[in-house]
């Protein structure tokens, strides 16, 4: 499957906005992203996007499990949703013959079985609210503990399991507050709730790769762990159907925002798989993105076994991807989220002195203050977030001396920190081995930031090519249309 797609994206940009004929057909892609909700329009034949349309959900909510709890308002990513298709020209969306929905992984939302929303016409157009749902519990989520983990019963799989993602949450629940789980019979992603009220989906479909992302899911057997999940009393009746990825789950129920009823509409996939399907162009290529957080990751061969058991400890993880393949990551919990909070922190300390100061001026003053600074040998262990494979281990400053407490040695060491971090993760020898001939640099994060680049390639001595930006929504898009 992906060569047959980017066989037809090589030599068509995938952020140019082109000029459609009236026979042109149309994909809509869709990210459902932690921070943000993307929708895209890609030409079917020639592969260009002819439109695109962005927008900050901000559906962060507080959560009552403080203060490790994070929640997001399922209404507010919908409505934002809606906003994103709705901008996209009217016309070319009554041309749009397939839906490709991808989000954010690992997290888990509840409703009733055909209750989740009620349908609308807003302004001439066919919306749906979100009903009886609980909030999304993101895969930022910290409540369960290493203790609580540990208390769980051990995946019959080769990933292992971390707070934030659902099996474990609903674990924590089937604990802590059964009473909450009593209001719900089915569950899902945010992506998979999308599909299923697209599609009027009585209970969700879910593609093997989300269902990966919420642990006991074995992949080689392509099955729940429900034998083991059954004797801890987990309510497995909430576990969705798992469906190949890149499979169709159903057709549009009514039309929206423009698009017509009938429109196929694709299982949801994971936002990491197919930001990198956009991406990578060899299969020799590896794809670093650094945005919220940080993934280093590349595509195995075919006859790539994972383990048979997971391993905590491992740094590294085997995700499925596509046509039997895995992609082998490294996922940091602590990316641009690290350099968020620092800007969050000086914007703060600028306050109490009685200041004011935007947030982009700290960013863009920070970051020359380190390009000034070639080195600096303070040292910065950047984990705020703790990492899956070390959920304990915090962040720290050493080797502070008078001469490199200045803001651009500051910087610097944080930048440092941060690639070293994914360093000790995955090394570059590590990609070398693999067979990894050129790694695409891409993300928010990295585009803006000069001094993260210049750290990346001090360690990761493979050529490094810039320019073309992991888009999940144009993966999305790319895999539905593959067979089209």
């Amino acid at each position: 499957m992906l060569f047959c797609v980017l066989a037809n994206f090589r030599h068509n940009p995938l952020i140019r906005m082109s000029s459609p004929t009236t026979s042109t057909r149309f994909i809509l892609g869709i990210d459902l992203g932690t921070t943000s909700v993307k929708a895209v329009l890609l030409e079917a034949e020639s592969g260009t996007v002819a439109a695109s349309y962005s927008r900050q959900t901000e559906a962060d909510i507080q959560s009552d499990v403080e203060p490790r709890g994070k929640e997001q308002d399922v209404e507010r990513i919908v409505n934002t949703l809606d906003k994103c298709v709705a901008a996209l020209p009217r016309h070319l969306l009554q041309r749009v013959g397939r839906i490709g929905i991808a989000g954010q992984m690992h997290g888990v939302m509840f409703w009733k079985s055909g209750q989740g929303c009620c349908w609308l016409e807003h302004e001439g157009n066919h919306i749906f609210q979100p009903r009886d749902v609980s909030h999304l519990i993101t895969w930022e989520d910290g409540r369960c503990s290493s203790e609580f983990l540990a208390s769980l019963p051990c995946p019959q799989s080769h990933l292992s399991l971390a707070t934030g993602f659902g099996c474990a949450t609903i674990f924590w629940y089937l604990k802590h507050r059964p009473e909450f789980l009593n209001s719900f019979d089915v569950s899902g992603t945010i992506q998979d709730y999308v599909v299923a009220m697209l599609c009027g989906l009585k209970r969700p479909l879910m593609s093997i790769q989300n269902a990966a992302s919420w642990g006991y899911y074995n992949t080689e057997s392509q099955s729940w762990n429900m034998d083991s999940l059954k004797k801890s009393d987990f309510p497995v009746h909430l576990l969705p159907e798992v469906v190949k990825s890149g499979r169709l789950a159903g057709k549009t129920s009514c039309e929206w925002n423009g698009v017509p009823e009938g429109t196929e509409v694709g299982a949801a996939l994971g936002d990491m798989q197919c930001s990198v399907y956009s991406c990578m162009i060899e299969e020799t290529d590896a794809v670093m993105n650094i945005s919220t957080s940080l993934q280093l990751s590349y595509a195995t061969s075919t006859s790539f076994t994972p383990p048979s058991t997971s391993d905590p400890s491992s740094p590294v993880a085997y995700f499925p991807y596509f046509d039997g393949k895995y992609l082998a990551v490294a996922a940091s919990l602590n990316g641009g989220n690290v350099l968020s909070t620092f800007v969050t922190m000086l914007k703060h300390w600028i306050q109490e002195l009685g200041l004011e100061v935007c947030d982009s001026t700290v960013y863009d003053q920070m970051i020359q203050s380190a390009l000034n600074k070639g080195n600096t040998e303070l040292l910065i262990q950047p984990t705020l977030l703790g990492e899956r494979h070390a959920p304990n281990q915090l962040a720290s400053v050493s080797n502070i001396s008078v001469s490199n407490l200045s803001l651009g040695h500051v910087i610097r060491a944080l930048c440092q920190g941060i690639i070293q971090n994914l360093h000790c993760m995955l090394p570059c020898q590590h990609l070398i081995k693999s067979g990894v001939k050129r790694i695409m640099g891409s993300g928010s994060a990295l585009s803006r930031n000069e001094v993260l680049k210049q750290e990346f390639e001090r360690l990761y001595t493979l050529p490094v090519a810039y320019g073309r930006n992991v888009d999940s929504a144009v993966g999305a898009a790319m895999v539905i249309l593959c067979d089209w």
